[in-house]
C-alpha cells in the first residue's frame, strides 16, 4: 500500500482522488518496462504526443485508448477512471527486506490454509453431488 503521510495507508495508489489519467497511463508503461519512446513507436504517435498523454496536456482517442490497455496489459476503464483490471501500488520499500519478506511469507501461509480449507469444502460438495446422482439413478 502507498504511504499518503506518515502512518496513513492508500489502499488504492491509482485511485482517481489520488493519480490522474496521465499517472495511470505512466505507471503502466513503466511497469510493462517500455519507454516512452517504445511505447510511442508501437502506437504509431508521436513521442510528444505520448508525453502529453501522461503529462495530461492531451488525452488520446478512443482507438488508441483501447490499444494503451490492450499494450499495458490493464482495462481501458482502469486507464480512465480507476476502476477495474490495472496495477497494484508499488512495495512499499520502507521497511528493511527480511521484514517486508516474513509478512509476504505470512500471507503465503495464510492463503495456502484457505485454499486447503477451500479444496475440503469442494470435496465434500462433491461427496454430496455424488451421492444425489446415485440416489437419482
Amino acid at each position: 500500500m502507498a504511504e499518503t503521510s506518515p502512518g496513513v495507508r492508500s489502499e488504492q495508489w491509482y485511485a482517481p482522488e489520488v493519480a490522474t489519467f496521465g499517472d495511470r497511463l505512466a505507471g503502466a508503461r513503466e511497469a510493462a518496462g517500455l519507454s516512452q519512446d517504445d511505447l510511442a513507436q508501437r502506437l504509431g504517435v508521436r513521442l510528444t504526443t505520448l508525453q502529453n498523454w501522461e503529462e495530461d496536456l492531451a488525452e488520446p482517442r478512443g482507438n488508441r485508448l483501447q490499444m494503451l490497455a490492450g499494450m499495458l496489459n490493464v482495462s481501458l476503464r482502469w486507464l480512465l477512471v480507476a476502476e477495474g483490471d490495472g496495477l497494484s501500488e508499488p512495495p512499499d520499500t520502507s521497511r528493511p527486506l527480511a521484514a517486508r519478506a516474513e509478512e509476504a511469507l505470512a500471507e503465503l501461509q495464510q492463503l495456502r490454509g484457505e485454499a486447503i480449507a477451500m479444496a475440503e469444502k469442494l470435496a465434500q460438495v462433491e461427496r454430496r453431488v455424488r451421492q444425489a446422482m446415485r440416489e437419482a439413478a
